[in-house]
């Protein structure tokens, strides 16, 4: 299976009753970070490897790996090599801007429930947009393509028939496509002013973003280093008509506020999370 990069480096101000001292990659769902949740999902399908891009916060979701001494809830480790992949540069690195300029690496070895997953830490900078990140670590992606997501959704979703769908597709990219439920309760109203119908909640419907990406190598070369993922990159894929829609009608849901991860933890302690497929 493809390496999965995690874009893990945002700050999560809309989930400040926990982000002001943890990054939002490591809120806990039932004990565990909600990363460790979405990497469990990806190694049920198979994949070992992974990269995290790392932004706010980023020592404390490599101290989870690594087993330093931290206020963070820490998972066992095999062994450890310091920039494996490669450490850029000094200029690289007090830069901050140039292409596939990241700061300090690591990489270790994780055991988790008998396989061994090798991951990545690549400090992608505090205030880099989603597009930079990927576009940092792409000189140390040797696949010619990867799984990319968001740190903070979940799915049960099959990744073997994304994959599929993928390269079926032929395209440079894919993106799951999803209709969440709507925040608010819809009322239809008919002639006079009468409410004809009043549903609490239904499905969008339209498809929005879900994460759960696959890029070809080509489409990630061509990522700039300021750029937001959901703006410049996927537009211009969408102009070139190289971004394909994997729509997804199963159980998805993105951590994005307080109330969301206590909905996500109520789901694990009934034993009712869809995403457990472990």
């Amino acid at each position: 299976m493809p390496p999965v990069v995690i874009l893990c480096g945002g700050r999560g101000t809309r989930l400040r009753e926990r982000t002001e001292s943890i990054p939002k990659a490591l809120v806990e769902i039932g004990g565990r970070p909600i990363l460790w949740h979405i990497m469990k999902i990806y190694a049920s399908f198979g994949c070992r490897r992974f990269i995290l891009c790392l932004g706010y916060k980023g020592d404390q979701i490599r101290r989870c790996f690594t087993g330093r001494r931290g206020a963070v809830p820490r998972l066992a480790t095999v062994s450890s090599a310091r920039g494996s992949l490669g450490t850029p540069p000094p200029d690289e690195v007090q830069g901050g801007s140039a292409r596939g300029a990241v700061g300090m690496e690591d990489t270790v070895e994780h055991r988790e429930a008998g396989q061994t997953w090798t991951i990545t830490f690549a400090d992608t900078g505090v205030d880099t947009n989603s597009g930079g990140r990927l576009a940092r670590i792409v000189p140390r992606l040797e696949a010619s393509l990867a799984f990319v997501t968001y740190g903070d959704g979940l799915a049960r979703i099959d990744l073997e028939e994304l994959l599929a769908f993928h390269e079926s597709h032929r395209r440079l990219a894919t993106v799951t496509c999803v209709r969440p439920a709507c925040p608010f309760g819809v009322v239809e109203v008919g002639g006079e002013d009468q409410v004809t119908a009043f549903r609490e909640k239904p499905p969008m419907r339209d498809w929005v973003n879900g994460g759960f990406f696959v890029f070809d190598r080509q489409a990630l070369d061509g990522f700039g280093d300021d750029e937001v993922l959901e703006r410049e990159p996927l537009e211009r894929l969408t102009r070139a008509g190289q971004l394909s829609a994997y729509r997804f009608d199963g159980f998805w849901m993105c951590m994005d506020t307080y109330k969301d991860a206590q909905q996500l933890n109520v789901l694990w302690e009934r034993g009712e999370a869809p995403w457990k497929i472990w």
